[in-house]
Formats: C-alpha cells, structure tokens, sequence
C-alpha cells in the first residue's frame, strides 16, 4: 500500500515535481471478493505491460521532443526541460522491470534500453584525474564523441558490450541520462553531475569540444530508446501475432509461475542483490542505479510498485486513469488468505522502507551518499534489502499456495 506521504520526486538537488504520473500517490486497489480465473488472471497481467509499456513510450516520446528541443536551443532552462522529462520517463518505465523475468522478449531486450553501470569514457570525456582504467592508463579524450565515424545508430549500437564487456553500454536510459547530467564526482553530496548545457552550444561557445558530435549523440541515442519502446509495445499489444499471443497461450500454470518468477527475481536477486547490497557493501557510487541524475531513490521504489501492481492487478496509467482487474492476490486469498495477507503485508513494509529512503533523498541525502561507509543511513538502505528478503520469501508461499513449487519458468521454444 503506497501511502500519500511523498508528493514528488527529487530532480537533481533543486527542482521539484508534481506531476500526477510522478507522485507517490495512493494506488490500493479496493478489496473484491469474487475470485477470478487463473486466466482472468493472466490476461488482467498482459494488460498491464501493455499499458505499462505504452506509457513508457509515450514518456519516450515527450522525452524525444525536450531533447530536440534542448538540442536545437542549448540553454539552462531547455537543459532542465529535458532532465525533467527523464525524471518522468523513468518513474513509468522502472515499473515495467517486474516484466522482464520470466518473458524472454523483454530479458533479451532490456539491455539495450536499461544497461547499467555504464563505462562512461566509452561515451564523452571524463576527468581524467577522477577516472582510471584497468590498465592503469588514464585519459579523457578517447570515446565515441571524440571520434570520427559518423554518429548513427548502427555506430552506437555496435559499441553495445563490445569486446564481450557488460560495462561497455552505449544506448539506452543510462547513456540519455549521462549526456544530460555528465560524471556525477560526488564533489557536493547535494548535487547530481554537473554538465552544462554549454557542451552543447555551437563554435567558439562550446565548452569541452565535440558538441555539435554530442549532439548527434544524444539525438541518435533518445530516437534508439522510442524505436526499442515501440518494439516492446507490440510485444503485448492486444489481438496479434505477437509474444502477448505466445504468453497467453501456454499452460496456465506455467503462465503462472512465470508471473511469480518474475515478481521474486526482481525482488530478491536484481533488486535487493545486485542494485542494492552490491553498492552497500562496496560503498560505491558507480554501482548505484542512475548515478549521473542521483536518482536511485526513485527507481528503487517504482521497481517495487511494479511488483505490487502484478500481485494486485492494478495500475495507474501515466494519465490517472486505473487499469484494474482479475489479479494474483484474489486467487491466493482463496486458496490461503493468510498467506496473500502477509505477503500483501510484506509489500507494504518494502515499499514504507522504500519511502524512507526517497525522502531522505528528498532532504539532501541521495542514495550514493546513503552508501558511503560510516553513514548512518546504510541502515535505510539494509532495512529495504531485508523488507524485499522477506517480501521475495512470501512470493515463493504465495506460489506454492497455488500448487507452484518450483518457481523456473520451463523453456518456450524460441528460449
């Protein structure tokens, strides 16, 4: 249950947002008694990523306008436009991660559009005092944008993990954000990067060189991410040949089980593992999420919410209006109701734990500094990573209430 405590997401250290698809809002859904079909169920699932995934695009889209906007008049104000419009993109999009386990469409493509952490030198230039390579070499001048091959999209998208290297990423979100906001050198613990829209301007005004190459960049990379969205979106799109139409069509049990799949790996390994404990333990800005904007607090909780929207069928569109249906709760609560009661309970706790960590974003502290070794907000922090244990143990009884007791999806042909 998210409760009306948190009212807008931090943009960088100064400005506030409002904006209904970003506040963190009320999104309970009202208690039903009826219980639906495990095919109710699973198509209620389908149409949530679809409409999931179809505001994420939308968001892309708006996203794709600030930038061109930005790109053809460089100024603070067109600047700030269009981190605001990645602000907003994110917050829909980091819904749609609960997606990605168990669909094989979207695991196999999630890595064009959400590859992180990024090797930024591969990109722009970096300070090359703050920046080392693993040979020991550093520099700051050798990168995409300080070549000569033309910028296409082609260009980038063969520097996606090139060499075989999960670090060499080159489109996608991350890569937006950080032609956005440069190396966050966590010189301000207030303050996200700092690039400034003078890297843009044109002849002698430019600042850093190459503007006129980063520009063709941050075009090429934005127009990258709406055509993979849009790809995404026919995935699940409702009445064709598609994967929805694959999905929907397996056993009903095994739908199931990868709906679950989905909800626990998110939770537990990717979540709580990878994009939290990692950064704690190591105390290390580079490991954190969306370390250029600091806005790792944000996508922490909306990752949450996309687990809660599956398990209860619910979703609010990037417009207000509610998508709402046959969900995995009324089913669990038929066959166990205590166990849909803990986990909806654990849920709550993930996402109360979650809003801790956002508002202390909020007041100053973002996530990169609740890491760092000695401060006292790790504790934050390792309160949320246990929540999303507990939460994540709960999904596997909600799975075995229904009769699901091992929780691998099992291959579909084209796995």
């Amino acid at each position: 249950m998210i409760r009306k405590t948190l009212l807008a997401a931090l943009v960088g250290s100064t400005l506030v947002l409002a904006t209904p698809f970003l506040a963190y809002a009320d999104t309970t859904p009202v208690a039903t008694s009826a219980t639906p079909t495990p095919s109710q169920v699973i198509t209620q699932y389908a149409d949530i990523a679809y409409a999931n995934y179809a505001d994420s695009l939308s968001s892309a889209k708006a996203l794709q306008t600030a930038i061109n906007a930005f790109i053809a008049a460089p100024s603070a104000e067109t600047q700030q436009a269009a981190k605001t419009a990645w602000i907003k993109a994110r917050a829909i999009y980091s819904q749609t991660e609960v997606f990605r386990f168990g669909n094989p469409n979207v695991d196999d493509w999630e890595g064009q559009v959400n590859a992180w952490p990024l090797d930024e030198g591969l990109i722009d230039y970096v300070q090359a005092d703050a920046y080392e390579y693993e040979d020991g070499n550093k520099f700051a001048t050798a990168n995409i944008i300080a070549g000569t091959e033309p910028i296409t999209s082609e260009l980038l998208k063969s520097y996606q993990e090139k060499g075989g290297s999960e670090a060499n990423v080159a489109i996608g979100y991350h890569a937006v954000e950080f032609l956005l906001w440069g190396q966050d050198l966590n010189t301000d613990p207030k303050s996200a990067g700092q690039r400034s829209y003078t890297d843009y301007l044109k002849g002698e005004a430019c600042s850093n060189g190459h503007c006129e190459r980063r520009a063709e960049y941050l075009k090429t990379v934005t127009d990258l991410l709406v055509q993979d969205l849009e790809t995404m979106v026919k995935d699940w799109a409702p009445d064709q040949d598609n994967y929805r139409k694959t999905f929907l069509a397996l056993d009903e049990k095994e739908a199931m089980r990868r709906v679950l799949f989905g909800m626990g790996s998110l939770s537990l390994g990717e979540l709580a593992g990878q994009r939290m404990n990692v950064a704690l333990l190591a105390h290390s800005q580079e490991d954190e999420h969306s370390c250029f904007s600091d806005n790792t607090h944000d996508d922490i909780f909306r990752n949450i919410q996309g687990i809660q929207n599956v398990y209860t069928g619910y979703y609010v569109k990037a417009d207000g209006s509610v998508l709402e249906g046959a969900n995995i709760a009324q089913l669990v609560a038929s066959k166990e109701a205590k166990i849909d009661a803990d986990l909806k309970a654990k849920l709550t706790d993930s996402l109360k734990n979650a809003e801790a960590i956002v508002s202390t974003a909020q007041a100053g502290s973002s996530f990169d500094q609740q890491i760092a070794a000695d401060n006292a907000n790790n504790a934050l922090v390792k309160a949320t990573i246990d929540a999303l244990k507990n939460q994540t143990a709960a999904i596997e009884s909600a799975a075995g209430a229904l009769g699901i007791q091992n929780l691998n999806p099992e291959p579909l042909e084209e796995e």
